[in-house]
């Protein structure tokens, strides 16, 4: 085998290497932002409820009607309006249903599996249940 062909060997192999590693690392950053998103869904979630308990608790067990209340009035029991925005760290926010009785809300993942793996709701009196975002 000439000189040539070696060097070229040599570098595929180099290549070879290089792009199972980078895919080796990729796929760990990945999963380390999937499991990110997925922690975030669920502590903002649980701020949601606690504001919405807590609004609860000040107004005679009466919850707000919609997230402005939480936000707009003093005092403010939630800094941020999750239901507003499109997404929040590849999650979206939704309430089936906010009235004076209650509340029902979901975070979802915007792409299951690339975003985060699970789905969450809320409901009143807090407690978060989860399940895989496939299995909706």
């Amino acid at each position: 085998m000439n000189k040539k062909a070696r060097s070229f060997v040599t570098m595929m192999v180099a290549v070879a290497v290089s792009a199972f590693l980078l895919r080796l690392g990729l796929h760990r950053i990945i999963v380390y932002r999937i499991q990110q998103n997925q922690l975030l869904a669920q502590i903002n979630l649980k701020l949601f409820s606690t504001a919405m308990e807590n609004y609860a608790k000040d107004n005679k067990n009466t919850y707000p009607a919609s997230v402005e209340l939480l936000t707009k009035n003093k005092p403010v029991y939630l800094g941020r309006d999750y239901l507003a925005a499109a997404s929040v760290h590849g999650y979206e926010y939704d309430c089936q249903r906010l009235d004076a009785s209650g509340y029902n809300c979901t975070a979802s993942p915007v792409n299951c599996k690339l975003t985060g793996k699970m789905a969450y709701a809320v409901s009143t009196g807090g407690l978060i249940m989860a399940q895989g975002c496939d299995e909706k």
